[in-house]
C-alpha cells in the first residue's frame, strides 16, 4: 500500500458545536489559520444548545489533516464526531452490491423466477449438472478467496480487514472484464480448513480468485484446489505479477534487441509471486534465471528447509552461482524485484550487462528509487502510479476469467498464461513502444479483448476447454 500524501486532499469532519461556548465563526478562523480552506458545510442537526455540521476542508496532506482534527479537538466547546476523507466515504456501506436482472412485478413473474417453476430448473441441473453454467450464476461468477494474511503491504490483518481490499478486486472484475465476483474472507489460517471450505462453495462459481494469502501455505491451497476442483483456481498475488512482467519483458527485450533465450536474469524474493515469475519465463524461452533471498543465491549445492526453495533451486541457476546479490548480479541483463526496498544499489546496477531492465516491485518503495536508477538503466519499471511502466495485476486478472469463464475452461495452466502476457505486450504498438511504455495503461480497453481471445485460443489449444468452439465469437478464427 502506497505511502505517498495525498495533496489537496479534502476532509470532512464532523463536529457536535456547544453553542454556548463557541460560535462557528470561530471555528472557521482556526481553520484558516491553520492553512484549510473550508470548501463546504453542512447543518445535519440543530437544537437550541447544540449543532451538529459536516465541515469539508481541503487540506495538504495526511499530517495537516491530522493537525487540523487535533485543533479541532483541542476547542472548547466542540467535540469531534468523526474525520472522514473522500476514500473513506467511497468505502461507507461497502463498494459493491447485488442487483436482479430481472425485476419480479407480479405473481407471474414470482412463481417463474421462485416457487413453482423454479423447480423444473432445479430438476434439469440435478440431471445434468454442467447445465447449472447455463442457468444460474456460475457461468460468470468468480469467488474473491483471502484469509488476510498477506494484505498488500500490510501482512496479516485478518479477514475483517481485507474486506475492502477484496471488495475493489471484486469492482475491477466487473468494470474491467464484465465478470461478476464476491468478497469471500475466511477467518481460519488453517491450510486443509481453507481449502475444504473453498471446496464446499465451489459449486456457486466458475472460478477461484486467491488472493493475498501468505507464502507457503498459498502454494498447497492452490496446488490441491486446482487438483480437486474441475473450474480455475487462480492466485493472483502469484501469476497475476508474473504475467505482467513477463509481458513488461517482452517488450523491454525489444528495445534492448536481445532474446528470451539468451539473458541472464537476477530473481530477488524467492516468495509466491517470486517463483510464479521464475516459472513463467523458464515457460517463455528464459534460461538462466538466479533466485536471490536473505541468504544469498539459491543453488543446488544447498539442502533448503523451505521445500519450495529445493523446487526453485532445481528449476533455476543452471550454472549453480553462489554468493551475494552483488556476486550474481554481474553480467546480469534483467534484475526482477519482488522483495524489499532499498535492496538494489547504484554499485550493482554498475555490474550489470549493457542496457539494463530493471523491474523493481517491492511496494510502496521499490528495490531502487527509479531516479537514483534512471542514469544506469535502460529500462526501468515498478509496481506503483507514479512512475512509468507501472506492472499492475488488473492488466491481467479481467481478462484471463473472462476468457476462461466464457471457454469454460477447466483450469488455468502455464499456456494460457504466458499466452496472455504475449496479449498485454502485443497491445503497445511498435511506435508507442520506448523506455517509459513498455506496459499498456489499466485503462486500455484493448487489453482484456486481447488477453480474453489469447487465453481461450490456448486453452483449446492445451484441450481444457469445454464449451463448444463453434459458440466461442468467430472472432477468434481469424
Amino acid at each position: 500500500m502506497s505511502t505517498v500524501n495525498n495533496s489537496n486532499m479534502n476532509i470532512v469532519i464532523r463536529i457536535q458545536i456547544d453553542k454556548m461556548l463557541i460560535t462557528f465563526s470561530d471555528i472557521a478562523k482556526e481553520i484558516g489559520e491553520m492553512g484549510g480552506d473550508i470548501v463546504g458545510i453542512d447543518v445535519i442537526s440543530s437544537s437550541k444548545t447544540h449543532t451538529i455540521r459536516d465541515i469539508t476542508i481541503n487540506v495538504n496532506d495526511q499530517k495537516h489533516s491530522h493537525l487540523m482534527t487535533e485543533k479541532m479537538k483541542d476547542l472548547e466547546g466542540v467535540h469531534v464526531v468523526s474525520v472522514s476523507d473522500r476514500t473513506f466515504l467511497l468505502h461507507i456501506g461497502g463498494k459493491i452490491e447485488v442487483q436482479s436482472k430481472n425485476p419480479i412485478k407480479n405473481r407471474d413473474d414470482l412463481s417463474r423466477v421462485y416457487t413453482p417453476g423454479v423447480a423444473k430448473v432445479c430438476t434439469a441441473i440435478s440431471e445434468e449438472p454442467s447445465k447449472a453454467f447455463s442457468l444460474t450464476i456460475k457461468r460468470n461468477t468468480v469467488a474473491v478467496v483471502s484469509d488476510g494474511t498477506a494484505v498488500l503491504g500490510l501482512g496479516d490483518i485478518g479477514p475483517l480487514a481485507a474486506m475492502p481490499v477484496m471488495e475493489g478486486k471484486a469492482m475491477l472484475f466487473k468494470q474491467m472484464g464484465e465478470v461478476d465476483a464476491f468478497p469471500i474472507c475466511l477467518d481460519t489460517k488453517d491450510t486443509e480448513e481453507i481449502i475444504q471450505i473453498v471446496k464446499s462453495i465451489a459449486p456457486a462459481f466458475g472460478g477461484i480468485n486467491l488472493e493475498d494469502i501468505s507464502s507457503p501455505r498459498c502454494f498447497e491451497i492452490e496446488k490441491r484446489l486446482k487438483e480437486e476442483l474441475d473450474i480455475p483456481v487462480f492466485h493472483d498475488d502469484q501469476h497475476g505479477t508474473a504475467v505482467v512482467i513477463l509481458a513488461g519483458l517482452i517488450n523491454a527485450l525489444k528495445l534492448t534487441e536481445k532474446k528470451l533465450s539468451e539473458i541472464k536474469v537476477v530473481l530477488t524474493g524467492i516468495g509466491a509471486a517470486g517463483t510464479a515469475c521464475a516459472k513463467i519465463l523458464l515457460g517463455a524461452g528464459v534460461k538462466n534465471i538466479i533466485g536471490v533471498d536473505i541468504n544469498g543465491a539459491i543453488h543446488r549445492r544447498e539442502k533448503y528447509r523451505n521445500p519450495s526453495w529445493t523446487e526453485f533451486a532445481k528449476l533455476t541457476n543452471p550454472d549453480n552461482e553462489t554468493g551475494s546479490l552483488s556476486d550474481v548480479i554481474e553480467g546480469a541483463d534483467v534484475f526482477i524485484g519482488v522483495s524489499a526496498p532499498g535492496l538494489l544499489t547504484v554499485e550493482h546496477l554498475k555490474k550489470m550487462a549493457r542496457d539494463p531492465i530493471v523491474f523493481a516491485m517491492a511496494n510502496p518503495d521499490p528495490e531502487i528509487d527509479p531516479e537514483l536508477a534512471e542514469p544506469y538503466v535502460r529500462v526501468m519499471a515498478t509496481g506503483r502510479s507514479d512512475y512509468p511502466n507501472q506492472i499492475n495485476n488488473v492488466l491481467c486478472f479481467p481478462g484471463i476469467f473472462r476468457g476462461a469463464l466464457d471457454c469454460r475452461a477447466r483450469i488455468i495452466n502455464e499456456e494460457m498464461k504466458i499466452a496472455a502476457a504475449q496479449a498485454i505486450a502485443s497491445v503497445v504498438t511498435d511506435d508507442e513502444l520506448n523506455e517509459s511504455y513498455i506496459i499498456p495503461s489499466v485503462f486500455n480497453k484493448k487489453v482484456v479483448e486481447r488477453v480474453r481471445e489469447a487465453v481461450i485460443k490456448a486453452a483449446y489449444k492445451t484441450e481444457v476447454a469445454r464449451k463448444d468452439p463453434l459458440i466461442i465469437d468467430s472472432r477468434l478464427s481469424k
